[in-house]
């Protein structure tokens, strides 16, 4: 006789693998990674210091 299965154990690790995968699908697909990240904060900051330095003294 085999030994007794816990089967909302099996149903719950399986949900968290399919979960994992497509976490990881997600991440893939929408991610950036910190080198892209980087590059937008410089542009972002570029863009503000440009438009601050067109601004009219008052």
């Amino acid at each position: 006789m085999g030994k007794p299965v816990n089967l909302n154990r099996f149903r719950k690790e399986k949900a968290r693998a399919n979960e994992k995968v497509r976490a990881d699908q997600n991440a893939i697909k929408f991610g950036r990674t910190k080198a892209e990240k980087e590059v937008s904060k410089l542009r972002q900051d570029k863009q503000q210091r440009d438009l601050d330095s067109h601004e009219l003294d008052e």
